[in-house]
């Protein structure tokens, strides 16, 4: 029997007008800060090698102006805005929202410890799919072929580590292009003093991701909106002033003439065009912490017309002046506005290169939630999900001023750039079409037309791309590849020590003989022996007792996992179950978070476990069953007395832990000493004297169980040394003896990421050969 306190989900009101516009503001400085700071690297990106050369005329000029728009309308506004914002994953999205969906509703994941317990929760299936005919196959298919789930998982980490690659070349090609207008000046600036200048600006800005983006966060939307009317009124002026005629090329017939025209020179030249989308990724991933009516709004009312129209301007001005393509941006600008929009347009590049750092630390973090990376240390900034991780942050410094100073050239690092950001989109557009098929229940007709129309048109510019791997390309594919095979690694890994784990689990059988002493000395306290087993009793327990035939009279098995769901409900958090019968005081407690939770250092973790148990032994006894059809109210006033102290959550509601409060009595004792020493709280249970009308044992538990809390609590944790058997292969010798290892031993360990007190943790050696 398991209990988990669940409550009914709320049905979450529709967001008001009001409030989607304050969200479509607030987006600017989060989503758009990339997508529009492309217009001071496109066309000077288009324009190399032999189009430049061989196709330097003004028909030219107008067909990469075709090019670009009809890019934008079909990617970010009809792929993006009208189909992908409808998949979200409980208002969330991203790679991973679509890879959990797809875990949830086809049983994809690889995670081995998931339980039937799991799809309980009220967001596991929020938007449960229709059981088609369609939809069956590929189910079957998926979950009859583990290579299949596999391929799939890698396909993901690869555009995990694509995003983690954009991290590292965004920076670098926004501040040097933003950087370039000081060579359009009378008085040009050299490229070291560009370069020197560039690399201040990198070190200052990931220097400062540590105290956090909300603190100047309300600065970010009107920097990026100003940004976006300054192109606009440019983008006007160069139209009207150069060349109106511009506004013809709108038309598709310029694209046949122009691919007619330049061949495979102009096939080629798509690598750069795509860079005019590069950022649309965001308005996707970033859907959490907006609304897809909020994003709609900000992008087809004024993201997307002022792009368009600079854009237009800037061919315009291109087509009158054909030699300005190195510096295109810079070179219209009119001369009394020019050192406005150049300061704007440093700040729109730090901007929009802060928003893909912050999107980096997110999807590391959900990566780490689903067991795919290392763990780190994750410093939440703010209490909207804001987040910094220390390690990444210096990682990414080091290779972004690498590629600044190794590159030096805003054309090499846009090939890789471009690169990274299309392959990010072919992976989404195939998820997506799996999703139409198998979360949605539509025909594989209109999930195959999805999919071919979208890749035909991301195939040519992907093909593009690779095309310049010599080029600078080669940078997207060695970051990707790096981080990729640090992940699947480290998933590979902690899959095969569950296994371990798994196959040496302590038999039930063998613990019942023991009796309830266990043939040991049971002393008081609580121990929590802490394993990523979800069920059964780890090895690290019989191996601890073997050596020191004495444990803690009241045992508790924690198991702290991620489940494919964006976020799980406080009440909902714990999942508590008993491993032997009640004299052996044994139980069982899975925590459970979303790939998006916090886990707060609120020190507050004893007391809700506590909570937990007791709530599960009076549910157990019949107490909450007696009286289902009641309030609790009502049952608190039959049977127990309201507590003195009351808790309340963070809104200052009154917490739904109500009935464990009305059941144990909460004596806060607070602690003051003078002289700069810390304030601590001591939180003290007790029965009230109405839980004397409870059956005897039920008493005798909750008695023994506070007695054991206020004995103390000690966390017992494996120490483990994971190695290979001496008959593994080659390459799973390498895996695990040298990848895995490393990363065990360089990176973060259990108990600290759990946030374990020293004081109380007792660590077991255990060598898994695995």
């Amino acid at each position: 029997m398991e209990y988990s306190g669940v409550s009914p989900p709320r049905n979450p009101s529709q967001l008001s007008w009001a409030r989607n516009l304050i969200l479509a503001y607030q987006s600017f400085g989060v989503v758009y800060g990339d997508l529009c700071t492309s217009p001071l690297y496109v066309f000077p990106n288009t324009f190399i090698g032999k189009l430049h050369k061989q196709h330097h005329n003004e028909e030219a000029v107008f067909g990469v102006f075709s090019l670009i728009f009809w890019t934008l309308t079909l990617i970010p506004l009809l792929k993006y805005l009208l189909v992908l914002l409808n998949a979200h994953d409980n208002g969330q999205g991203g790679t991973f929202a679509l890879y959990s969906l797809l875990c949830r509703h086809a049983k994809l994941s690889l995670l081995p410890n998931q339980q039937a317990a799991d799809e309980e929760l009220s967001t596991y299936k929020s938007d449960p799919s229709t059981d088609t005919a369609t939809s069956s196959p590929f189910k079957r298919i998926f979950e009859k072929h583990k290579r299949l789930r596999t391929v799939l998982l890698l396909l993901v980490l690869s555009a995990a580590a694509m995003v983690i690659g954009n991290g590292v070349l965004t920076p670098a090609i926004s501040v040097l292009s933003s950087m370039s207008g000081l060579q359009a000046t009378e008085k040009k600036s050299t490229d070291g003093e560009l370069l020197l200048l560039a690399c201040v600006i990198l070190v200052g800005l990931f220097a400062f991701q540590h105290s956090g983006t909300h603190r100047v966060a309300f600065m970010f939307a009107p920097i990026v909106i100003i940004w976006l009317i300054s192109i606009l009124f440019i983008g006007f002026y160069n139209i009207i002033h150069w060349n109106p005629k511009i506004i013809y090329a709108i038309s598709p017939l310029y694209i046949i003439k122009f691919f007619r025209v330049t061949g495979q020179d102009g096939w080629i030249s798509l690598g750069g065009v795509l860079l005019s989308v590069t950022g649309t990724e965001a308005m996707f991933s970033n859907l959490g912490h907006f609304s897809s009516v909020s994003i709609r709004l900000a992008f087809a009312f004024l993201v997307y017309p002022c792009l368009v129209v600079q854009y237009m301007g800037q061919a315009a001005f291109l087509s009158k002046n054909l030699g300005s393509i190195p510096n295109s941006f810079y070179s219209s600008v009119p001369d009394p506005v020019f050192w406005p929009v150049f300061v704007i347009a440093t700040l729109a590049a730090i901007v929009g290169s802060q928003a893909v750092i912050t999107a980096t630390f997110s999807i590391i973090k959900q990566c780490h939630a689903l067991g795919c990376f290392p763990r780190v240390k994750v410093v939440h900034t703010s209490k909207h999900g804001q987040m910094y991780i220390p390690e990444i942050n210096w990682i990414l410094m080091i290779l972004t001023l690498a590629i600044t100073i190794g590159f030096r050239d805003t054309t090499l690092i846009g090939n890789a750039y471009g690169l990274a950001c299309m392959m990010v989109m072919f992976i989404t557009t195939f998820l997506m079409a799996l999703v139409i098929v198998v979360v949605w229940g539509k025909s594989c007709f209109l999930a195959a037309l999805f999919l071919g129309t979208l890749w035909i048109i991301e195939g040519a510019y992907l093909s593009a791309a690779l095309m310049k791997l010599p080029q600078g390309g080669w940078v997207s594919l060695v970051l990707a590849f790096i981080f990729m095979t640090a992940m699947y690694v480290w998933h590979y890994g902690s899959r095969r020590k569950y296994s371990f784990d798994l196959h040496n689990k302590v038999s039930l059988k063998w613990l019942l003989g023991l009796g309830p002493s266990l043939g040991i000395v049971r002393v008081p306290g609580i121990g929590l022996v802490y394993s990523e087993l979800a069920t059964g009793v780890p090895a690290i327990f019989s191996h601890f007792v073997t050596n020191i035939p004495a444990f803690h009279k009241v045992v508790v098995f924690v198991c702290v996992k991620s489940v494919p769901v964006p976020h799980v409900l406080p009440e909902e958090r714990f999942l508590v179950g008993r491993v032997c019968p009640k004299p052996y005081r044994m139980y069982r407690c899975i925590v459970r978070y979303g790939y998006k939770d916090i886990q707060r250092e609120d020190g507050d973790f004893e007391n809700q476990l506590i909570q937990s148990i007791a709530e599960f032994i009076q549910m157990e006894a019949g107490d909450l069953q007696s009286s289902a059809s009641d309030h609790k109210t009502s049952l608190s006033n039959s049977i127990l007395t309201v507590s003195e102290v009351e808790e309340y959550d963070e809104t200052g509601r009154q917490s739904s832990k109500s009935m464990t409060l009305q059941s144990l009595r909460s004596v806060y004792e607070e602690e003051y000493q003078q002289g700069g020493q810390v304030r601590r709280r001591r939180v003290r249970f007790g029965l009230t004297q109405a839980s004397r009308g409870m059956e005897g044992s039920v008493r005798e538990e909750l008695m023994d169980l506070i007695g054991a809390k206020e004995a103390g609590v000690a966390y017992v944790m494996g120490h483990s040394y994971v190695k290979a058997r001496k008959s593994s292969s080659w390459l799973k010798k390498q895996t695990i003896d040298i990848g895995y290892s490393f990363l065990r031993k360089n990176c973060r360990g259990p108990a600290v990421a759990l946030n374990i007190p020293h004081i109380s943790l007792i660590e077991v050696g255990m060598v898994y050969y695995v």
